[in-house]
Formats: C-alpha cells, structure tokens, sequence
C-alpha cells in the first residue's frame, strides 16, 4: 500500500490532530477534527485492535460501533499485519501484534504459514510459538523454526561478542596466580601492585609480589548450571537463557549445563550447540518444582568451588520450599557461587513470590530481574566471586 504524507499542518490543528487520534472516536471525542488520508488509515488499524469491530472501517475515515475485533478470518488480519507494519516502527508493531494475540484471541492463526510469513518476529512471538508448537500442524513447523532462528540469531548477534569478552576477562582475573612461571607472568599488574616497593636510587621496582597469568584457555576454568523455569510467564527468560547458554558452551574455559524444568526435569545440555533446538526442547506451562530441580543440579556437580548455578525462575514454588531452601544453603556451604533471577529479560522484575525472594535474600542470594544486557556483567561478577551488580530497582 502506497500512501501520501499529509502537508505540515498549523499548530493548532496540528494539536486536534493528535487528541483526535488519541481518543479515537468521531462522534465522542469532542474534538471535531475529521481524519483522512494516512491519518484515517492509521485509524483504522489501531481501531480494529482497540476500538472497531469491523478492521475494514476507518480505511476511508468512516467510523462503526465500539468494540475490538479482527475477525477470526486469516486473509483479514494478514491485511490489518501489512498496514501496522506500513503505518508504525518495528517497535511498535510488536507490542500491537502482542496485544492481538492476547486481546483478541489470535494464537490460533498462528498455526497457518502464511500468518507466520506476515508477522513481525520478536522474543514474544517466539514464546507464543513455543507454547503451540505441540498443536503445530506440519506444514507449520518449518515455517515456526525459521521464525524462532531469526530472532535467535538476532539475539547472538547483539549479545555473543560482549559476553565472550567480559566472561573471559573474568575468568583470567580469577585465574591469576601468585607464584607464576616467568613466561606467565602479567607484567602490567604485577608492576601496578609493586608500585610502593619504587626505590628512586636505583629507578626501578622491587617485585615483591608477582601476578600471573591464569591458563583459563587451556583447561575449563568455570562450570555453569543455568537452571531455567519454563512456566507459560517465563517465555522471554527462556528464550534469552537458550541464547546465552549456546554462547556459554562455546567458551572452552566453561562447562556449561543447561536445565529446564515445570514439575519435571529436562536437561538439555546436549543440544547446546543450536539453540533453536533448545527452545523446541522446552514446554512452556505447567506447575513448578524448583526443588526437584535443584536436587538435580546439585547432584550433577563435581566442582562446587568452581561453580556457578543461576536459577531462572518467579519463585512460585509448587515443591517442597523448606527443602529448596535448604538446598541452596547447602550449595552455598559447599562453595557453590549461588544467582537467582527472576527475569531474563528487557521488562523488569515480573509477578514473582516475594515471601520466597526475601528467604533467599536472607540466605545472602538477592532475587532480582536482569536484562540480557547485564547479564554478562552478573556472571562475570558471579565468576570473580565478588558483589553482584544488582540493578537499584532490585
């Protein structure tokens, strides 16, 4: 569709404009102002999501009864997905499709090629898809998959190359020994660290203490239990601990095991190498068992001073909570660097259990949500055996 920018308008009108399509009813608004062209098509659009029932209405300015509705017709919301996409950023679009699924009941639809070829993918459509995958029809799912890898791939893009870096800066700082051989020593640190020890006489620095390089790129260094709840309210948590748990195990300095659980167990170590294959691995819904999945981490580790458990999960315990407590004190005792989120995502801190989080705080594990962005500075900080850098909205 091929529409024509309407001319600048006065200041005034200008403002009308804007009330009239905030309001977005004609006969109510009190405005006025009658809309045309681009403006009565962007009308239209939101008003079959938000407002009309008819999505075909407002495309030449006219206006229908209130009320929501798309229609449960494919070639119909194919039309409404091409004309949000034509009138509104990326950014945009995807919280409106967003809206379409859960508003109007549209996850059905999905289940058709040609809805998936027309949408705008996002880490919320991928949950969707993740949740229906099971009811796909076959036809269907090689169409989901390449949808899932294109925002997967989008999200190694964005956050491999940083976490890489920050996790082996890391792991070579908790790698440093003190009694190094000469070839491994860091001269740049150990002068810093003797800088006291300066003798001007002689103009140099009596090394007291050297500090070397630790050999993380020979040997695994670290070994990480991602431990991910996949209840339906985790989908973008999953999606984001898929991706980076395939950049972790690409790293030859960490071990890295990746567990999903509900009121079972999953460990999808094995599939590592795609996370596509991990996101079809997982089942999003279900109860949850946080303690029977810690059991079975806990069980899997071998070096507890050298590992770092990150539970992804709201909290909302369906086992045993005394146990899981006192699995995770055991943990702790045992050297076990201990992290738990209650998101992974870029939307804050989800509906969690708060009686559960102040346990743990007390336990000296603060629960709070993590965007993917800061993840790797918490896994870095997890590595070093230092404070976490918890956001101040935790």
């Amino acid at each position: 569709m091929t529409t024509t920018p309407d001319p600048p308008r006065p200041a005034a009108e200008e403002r009308l404009r804007r009330w009239r399509m905030v309001l977005g009813g004609e006969s109510a608004d009190g405005t006025g102002h009658r809309l045309s062209g681009q403006d009565a098509a962007m009308d239209g659009a939101l008003a079959a999501l938000y407002g009309r029932k008819d999505p075909a209405a407002g495309r030449d300015g006219r206006t229908g009864d209130r009320g929501a509705g798309l229609g449960a017709s494919a070639p119909s919301v194919a039309r409404w997905l091409g004309d949000i996409r034509t009138y509104f950023p990326s950014s945009v679009v995807q919280v409106m499709q967003r809206d379409a699924i859960e508003r109007l009941g549209l996850a059905g639809l999905l289940l058709e090629p040609e809805m998936l070829e027309a949408v705008e993918a996002d880490v919320h459509l991928v949950g969707t898809l993740l949740s229906l995958h099971k009811a796909m029809p076959e036809t269907t799912r090689e169409t989901a998959r390449a949808v899932v890898r294109k925002v997967v791939e989008d999200l190694e893009r964005r956050l491999a190359a940083r976490t890489r870096a920050t996790l082996t800066g890391a792991l070579d700082r908790s790698a440093r020994v003190h009694r190094p051989r000469h070839r491994d020593i860091d001269w740049d640190r150990t002068i810093r660290a003797n800088l006291k020890n300066y003798l001007p006489e002689h103009g140099t620095i009596v090394p007291e203490r050297l500090i070397g390089h630790g050999r993380a790129s020979r040997a695994v260094q670290k070994e990480v239990v991602l431990c991910v709840d996949q209840s339906g309210s985790m989908a973008a948590s999953v999606v984001h601990a898929s991706v980076f748990g395939a950049v972790l195990a690409s790293m030859r300095s960490i071990r890295t095991r990746l567990v999903v659980f509900d009121t079972a167990v999953v460990d999808l170590t094995d599939q590592l190498d795609d996370p596509v294959d991990i996101l079809f691995g997982t089942q999003l819904g279900g109860g949850t068992d946080i303690n029977r999945a810690l059991a079975y981490c806990q069980s899997r580790i071998t070096r507890p001073a050298d590992t770092v458990v990150v539970l992804i999960s709201d909290l909302y315990e369906g086992g045993i909570r005394h146990e899981m407590l006192k699995r995770v004190a055991a943990m702790q005792a045992s050297g076990v660097q201990f992290v738990t989120l209650l998101a992974l995502s870029d939307e804050g801190a989800p509906a969690h259990d708060r009686e559960h989080a102040a346990a743990l705080a007390a336990l000296g594990v603060p629960a709070f949500a993590c965007t993917p962005d800061l993840f790797p500075e918490i896994m870095a900080a997890a590595i070093e055996k230092r404070p976490l850098p918890i956001p101040e909205a935790a």
